[in-house]
């Protein structure tokens, strides 16, 4: 965690000396809770799409957001963002600590995000840190937890 936290300062101290490089698409690895893959793609400057396929207690989860980026114009290359979205899941039966021992696992939720971003000007390596809280809300237990992740993503 020690080296992630210095590798966020170094990249935020270097996004004062370059100019931030606009991006579509990126692709990569998402480290927290939940773990997987994200791809995110902008629609225009402002909104993006983001998917994560993830796995959690046992089983996986898909989750699809909406964000709204927005650039801090101080700093070039780092911006904030905040989003809704959804999410479908299945855990194995007696991982999730949220359902009984017995239950499926499989549920449907909502989701909302807020973090940071940095897109490098010099190479091709975006880096986030969000917050992303979710509602489980069709299951045999409905349950809210809030999730959070570092994402290492390769821009297109």
């Amino acid at each position: 965690m020690k080296k992630v936290l210095i590798l966020l300062v170094i990249a935020i101290a270097a996004g004062t000396m370059v100019k931030a490089q606009e991006y579509k698409t990126s692709l990569g690895l998402r480290a927290g809770i939940p773990y997987g893959v994200t791809v995110k793609h902008f629609l225009n400057k402002t909104d993006a799409l983001e998917g994560i396929l993830a796995g959690r207690y046992g089983g996986f989860v898909i989750t699809g957001l909406w964000e709204n980026e927005h650039w801090t114009g101080k700093y070039p290359g780092l911006n904030w963002y905040w989003g809704v979205g959804a999410n479908v899941g299945f855990w194995g039966t007696g991982e999730n600590p949220h359902l009984e021992v017995t239950d499926s696992g499989a549920t449907i939720g909502a989701n909302g995000v807020l973090g940071l971003e940095y897109t490098f000007d010099d190479f091709p390596i975006n880096l986030s840190l969000d917050v992303m809280p979710a509602l489980n809300l069709f299951s045999s237990t409905v349950w809210f937890e809030v999730n959070g992740a570092l994402s290492i993503r390769y821009v297109f």
